[in-house]
């Protein structure tokens, strides 16, 4: 808690120092696509500048102002399903230096004046991928789970996990609807752990894509979306979810029988440590704006 307040602080400041400017921030997730954009506005009038003379300045306040106004949307991203980046940073797992200079290396369009010359915004794009491969610090992966009596299963070439419905929370009475995260679990009905993020052969792939049911109704061969069929191939197995877990319910629970389909194999355990996983979610939960 002290490191963000500490933060608080430090965005009031930069505040301060633009006076009353009346900047903000238009902010959106997109976790279909991965990405996290934002589109910061500043009001000329209220800084007090004005064309021509004004603009230069005008950028370096929207500029200087970017950060701190990101910074919120970041911080609230959730990473698993009990922590935001807000609370690695709390536990020392991650650190704000980190979270700027990714908020820094986002991708940035040039400062353009709106259609009545009274403002002035800049659009940026930061791509939720580079965000997870920061977050992943082992050097060889966890093994995927064996099992003793494995049964025949075909190769695959993915696997897709259709979890659109309201689904039982383990451990409650209630039922909940699947919701996205960087890091994912994936468990079987007898509570063994099938997936994390630990046993990703490299930092730098994705541990789940996620899409909406439209993107495995597609009239092609596949069924697939060209987009999901890059992620998991044309011959993914395909398993709807029994069940959600966590704090939030981000893990999902698949059944002991589709579990046996995936680790009894090395092709298809494989897929796991390939990150070859995709999740399809309802599409009201797959965006929220910031």
């Amino acid at each position: 808690m002290k490191k963000v307040f500490v933060l608080l602080l430090v965005t009031l400041s930069a505040y301060g120092t633009f006076g009353q400017a009346n900047i903000g921030i238009a902010g959106s997730v997109s976790w279909s696509v991965m990405r996290l954009s934002a589109e910061v506005t500043l009001d000329l009038a209220s800084a007090g500048l004005r064309l021509p003379a004004g603009r230069t300045q005008g950028e370096s306040i929207l500029s200087a102002g970017y950060l701190n106004l990101i910074r919120p949307g970041l911080l609230k991203l959730q990473v698993d399903s009990s922590s935001t980046i807000s609370d690695l940073i709390e536990r020392g797992e991650f650190s704000l230096m980190e979270i700027e200079a990714l908020a820094l290396g986002a991708v940035k369009t040039a400062p353009a004046l709106s259609s009545d010359m009274r403002k002035i915004s800049s659009s940026y794009s930061i791509s939720l991928d580079n965000i997870s491969s920061s977050l992943i610090s082992h050097n060889r992966p966890s093994p995927v789970q064996r099992t003793l009596n494995p049964v025949s299963a075909p190769r695959y070439t993915g696997i897709i996990i259709i979890a659109v419905e309201d689904l039982p929370v383990h451990g409650m009475r209630g039922t909940a609807r699947a919701v996205p995260c960087l890091f994912p679990k994936i468990w079987d009905s007898e509570m063994n752990l099938i997936y994390d993020k630990s046993m990703l052969e490299s930092r730098y792939t994705p541990a789940v894509r996620y899409s909406q049911s439209r993107d495995i109704f597609q009239n092609n061969p596949s069924g697939l979306s060209a987009g999901l069929q890059e992620a998991v191939g044309d011959r993914p197995l395909r398993i709807f979810a029994r069940g959600v877990f966590g704090i939030n319910p981000t893990d999902l629970i698949i059944d002991r029988i589709d579990a046996m389909q995936i680790i009894s194999s090395d092709d298809n355990r494989r897929l796991l440590s390939q990150g070859k996983v995709a999740v399809i979610l309802d599409e009201s939960a797959l965006s929220y704006s910031f």
